[in-house]
Order: structure tokens, then sequence, then C-alpha cells
């Protein structure tokens, strides 16, 4: 896949809300401050498209982004954020069910997590989530930069026999060193194809 043109659609707050119509569906989901909105701009080769933000928890909406007129990359909220309570915790609940149970062009799940930190127990929570519902999903780690070069293929095989997959389905990334762009394109092409 290349990126021709990604501009925001809409937020969206409530279940109800969600977009129904048949644009393929790719969404990015994990823990607070993981760097999905980097990620999003780094994709698009866009600064701007989402903001991104120091602070913990900001994004708590369900961001819908049209990518070259066709398909959605969509931005969901983060979990676990280090200010959030049970409220909030329930309010996702209620967010992220129907976007999930109800999203029947959605073709893949890009679950990110941190490669210099174990997976927690909401990124395990996510996966057997996505494992229930039958939702395709790879593993992107970010923030490989914050690594040496040389660490970097160890901790992804490290992430890989720690959530017992195939170091295939690990994708390493960083916004900020140019890594991981073109393979992530790539393989959003053989499932929105599919």
């Amino acid at each position: 896949m290349r990126v021709t043109s990604a501009k925001f659609i809409k937020s969206v707050a409530k279940g109800d809300q969600i977009i129904l119509d048949n644009k393929p569906i790719v969404a990015f989901v994990g823990r607070s401050n993981v760097g999905k909105s980097s990620l999003l701009n780094y994709l698009t080769s866009s600064k701007k498209l989402a903001k991104t933000s120091s602070t913990p928890g900001r994004t708590r909406l369900i961001n819908y982004f049209l990518i070259n007129e066709d398909i959605y990359f969509v931005d969901l909220p983060g979990y676990g954020f280090a200010k959030g309570n049970k409220t909030e915790n329930s309010k996702w609940d209620e967010l992220m069910d129907p976007f999930f149970v109800n999203s029947k062009n959605l073709k893949l799940v890009c679950v990110l997590m941190d490669c210099r930190i174990k997976p927690t127990p909401l990124d395990y929570n996510m996966l057997t989530y996505l494992n229930y519902y039958q939702i395709p999903y790879i593993v992107v780690a970010t923030k490989c930069d914050k690594l040496p070069k040389t660490k970097v293929k160890p901790a992804i095989q490290a992430m890989a026999n720690e959530l017992g997959l195939g170091v295939d389905n690990i994708f390493a990334t960083s916004s900020n060193n140019l890594q991981g762009k073109i393979e992530l394109l790539d393989k959003f092409d053989q499932f929105v194809e599919n």
C-alpha cells in the first residue's frame, strides 16, 4: 500500500456513532502513550493528522481517518491510562465493544506494544479479546529507536516468545528513525485486499 492521501473524518464518543459503511478498516490499539498517534502520522507522512501528546490517555474517542479515499485507519482509545478510574475504564468497554463487534469491515487490528516493556496483563486481555472474536491482528513493536540497534532483534524475539507468537507477526517500528513503514503498509495490503 502507498498512502497518497489522508484526512480526518470524525471522532466517535458512543458506540452507536461508529461508521458502518463498506470501506475496509485497519484499527490501531494499545496502552496509553505507546505511540499510536505517532505511528499513524508516520504511516501517512503527516506530522499533524493524529494529535500526539506526552500525557497518557489523551485519546478517549474513536478517531477515523480516510486513507486514499477508500480505507479507514482508526485510532482507538488507549487502554489502562495512568489517570483512568473504574468509570473511565467502563466507558472504554462501552465504546470498544460495539466497535469490535459491529465493524463488519474490520480487516486488521494493530496491537501496539512498547518494545522495551514486557507485555502487560492489559495487552494479554486485548489479544484474548481479539482471539475470542476471531479478529485478525498483528503486534506492532513501537519505540525501537530507544534501543541500540543490536538489541532490537532480541527484543522482538523476546516479545514473540512472551506472547507465544511467531516473530513474523511482530513488526518493529519507529517514527523517529523511519523504521517499519513499508513492511507494515505491505502487510495491510494482504488483509485489505482479501
